[in-house]
């Protein structure tokens, strides 16, 4: 790697399984020191088993819980001294309809996946500011973009992630602080793949060939990988990005731009069936 974040001191929600875990994979091979967070200690510890000794530190915690919120903001600067970059990456994704979804679920996903990240934001600005600028990424979806089938609260939710993005963009530019939104498409991993057991029993496949059913009219026709999303994030975080913020970027292969029904009518000019 090229050290692109050589001296930066980060915080990943999330980042015991999936996208955050590579993110904290390659935070640490680009020379950064990082705090990762999640509910589950037995995935945080898988995480920082496969990193070098001294470069992570793992705190158990859930980032709905603003108490908890503050407490990874501080134990990230007590780790490394300062917080030059913070990660949201910490979400769910239970499906369900507006009359299906409980109630339960719908507050757990709006507090987990836009709360969380208000929470810690709320905490991690004043360190920023403090300390003369900082970068926020915040991970998306398309699904804050435009919508999926019988997931309202994860769509809202994103959508609302968005917003609350650009909002702190806005007001906090003016002390060297940029948040971006990476937006990821279908990304392997274990979420996507519970969630696709349904498409692919009902094709008669296996997961690969949902996804490459799913994918097939998108520009770039596959799935994008967890490390794919990784390097999004590490060029928001790093100092490549130094004038961008506001910013929503999909990661998505490209199906942000497909219109699908267009998409089903030409599909054999892309040689799908």
């Amino acid at each position: 790697m090229s050290g692109l974040l050589n001296g930066k001191v980060a915080l990943i929600t999330g980042g015991g399984s999936g996208i955050g875990a590579a993110i904290a994979k390659r935070f640490v091979a680009e020379g950064a020191k990082i705090v990762i967070t999640g509910r589950r200690k037995e995935a945080l510890a898988e995480t920082v088993d496969a990193l070098p000794k001294g470069s992570i530190l793992p705190f158990a915690s859930d980032v709905s819980n603003p108490d908890d919120a503050k407490a990874m903001v501080d134990e990230t600067v007590k780790f490394g001294g300062k917080i030059d970059i913070l990660v949201n990456n910490a979400g769910i994704d239970p499906a369900g309809s507006v009359v299906d979804v409980s109630i339960e679920q719908w507050r757990s996903v709006i507090e987990t996946n836009l709360f969380g990240p208000f929470y810690t934001m709320k905490y991690a600005l004043p360190y920023m500011i403090e300390a003369g600028g900082g970068s926020i990424v915040n991970i998306g979806s398309l699904a804050g973009l435009r919508r999926i089938p019988a997931m309202p609260a994860y769509c809202t939710s994103k959508s609302g992630l968005i917003g609350l993005s650009q909002s702190v963009a806005l007001d906090y530019g003016q002390y060297n602080i940029r948040c971006n939104v990476v937006a990821p498409g279908a990304t392997r991993t274990v979420m996507l793949e519970n969630s696709m057991k349904g498409l692919a029993d009902s094709l008669g496949t296996d997961i690969t060939g949902a996804l490459d059913y799913m994918t097939r009219f998108n520009p770039l026709p596959h799935a994008a990988s967890t490390d794919n999303i990784a390097g999004a994030v590490v060029f928001f975080a790093g100092d490549d990005s130094v004038t961008i913020t506001g910013t929503v970027l999909p990661v998505d292969s490209g199906s942000c731009v497909v219109d699908p029904n267009g998409a089903a009518l030409a599909g054999r000019a892309w040689g799908a069936d």
